[in-house]
């Protein structure tokens, strides 16, 4: 009796101690479990960390890359604008060289008019030398026009009226379309090459605006250029510089503007025929000139709205 009872005290004994065992068997795997998810959430998290502190500095030399891309391309873009400035110098230098030679008094009139007493001091000269030396002065008038046009200088307006006291009618209208064109349309390639930011800096209501009315026109869009290059509502060097910035096409915008300059070229050369009476630009400006430009206002954009008036009558 005693021995069993010692053998059974003995077993419980043993399954207190065996139970004791396995308990701080499973709290010691729950703690070690613990301590590695803990450790692999740390670890977790130092990975997001720098993961996120790898994208910041990658976004960080992106933008900074960018900035010296940008920088970069408008050194480059300006260095260009100089060169093709100086370049245009020296093709008029050597026009300017195959004239005939000429005493002081008049080489001091051979410069880009700015007012109508220049214009006509250098009409006075050329015009004693066109007959000879046509076309060197028909080259001279062509290169320094379309380079006035081309860096948006003024004075083009008295170049204009010149050339209806130099040429006949008919040539002179359609010296100054053509000038006017190829001077707008290398000003427009400038403008794309280099000015998209300026442009967008400094005017950005007018670009807007002009957006605006150029989609709405977008199917018309050769009518409104023409309209644009009539009237005096926008000016021809923003007209040129804004254009490509609006993605207007090159051909429609020189095929626009060769017309478009049409009527106010025709009054300025049709002042140039008296150009020894006139005594200030603001004498080519008459209530025929202005009957004359709002009719042919009303012409470009006559087509407009005539298909507009057909579109709403069959639906």
């Amino acid at each position: 009796m005693a021995s069993a009872v010692v053998d059974t005290s003995d077993l419980a004994s043993r399954g207190r101690i065996l139970a004791n065992s396995e308990h701080n068997h499973l709290s010691n795997s729950f703690v070690n479990e613990a301590v590695v998810s803990n450790s692999n959430a740390n670890h977790m998290s130092s990975d997001s960390s720098n993961s996120m502190s790898k994208s910041k500095h990658s976004t960080n030399i992106s933008s900074s890359t960018k900035t010296q891309s940008t920088e970069t391309n408008s050194s480059r873009s300006f260095v260009i604008l100089g060169v093709l400035f100086f370049t245009s110098i020296l093709v008029m230098v050597f026009i300017y060289l195959r004239f005939p030679n000429m005493d002081l008094e008049e080489k001091q009139y051979i410069k880009v008019p700015q007012d109508i007493a220049d214009a006509k001091n250098l009409g006075r000269i050329l015009s004693r030398y066109k007959d000879k030396y046509f076309y060197q002065v028909l080259a001279g008038y062509f290169i320094v026009y379309i380079f006035l046009q081309s860096f948006a200088i003024p004075g083009s307006i008295f170049l204009s009226i010149l050339s209806g006291f130099l040429f006949s009618f008919p040539l002179a209208l359609f010296l100054v379309c053509l000038c006017s064109a190829i001077g707008a349309s290398f000003c427009y390639l400038i403008a794309d090459f280099v000015g998209h930011r300026l442009v967008e800096k400094y005017w950005p209501a007018r670009v807007a605006d002009w957006q605006a009315q150029v989609a709405s026109y977008r199917e018309h869009l050769l009518n409104y250029i023409i309209f644009l290059r009539i009237t005096p509502f926008l000016p021809n060097w923003f007209i040129n510089i804004a254009a490509p910035v609006i993605n207007v096409p090159l051909k429609l915008f020189f095929l626009g503007t060769f017309i478009g300059v049409g009527p106010p070229s025709f009054v300025a050369i049709q002042a140039g025929t008296t150009l020894h009476e006139l005594t200030s630009s603001s004498d080519t400006v008459s209530w025929t000139s202005i009957i004359i430009l709002t009719v042919f206002a009303c012409l470009s954009l006559l087509p407009v709205l005539l298909k507009r008036k057909l579109q709403r009558k069959f639906d």
